[in-house]
């Protein structure tokens, strides 16, 4: 039984997660004044480089 609550607590979690994301995305549509909605690992966040840059544009401090 314990599993159970587990997995459902688990998939709740996620489920959750998903709905916040979805309401990040809807806001940033709404309000673009803010600025564009960058992904997690997405952007120039000069992590992985996939805004096609192959150096970084930040500055190192």
């Amino acid at each position: 039984m314990i599993y159970l609550k587990t997995i459902l607590i688990v998939l709740g979690l996620l489920a959750g997660w998903l709905v916040v994301r979805a309401i990040a995305r809807r806001f940033a549509l709404l309000h673009p004044e803010f600025g564009a909605h960058r992904e997690e690992g997405e952007g120039c966040g000069c992590g992985n480089h996939k805004c096609g840059e192959d150096q970084c544009k930040r500055e190192k401090h």
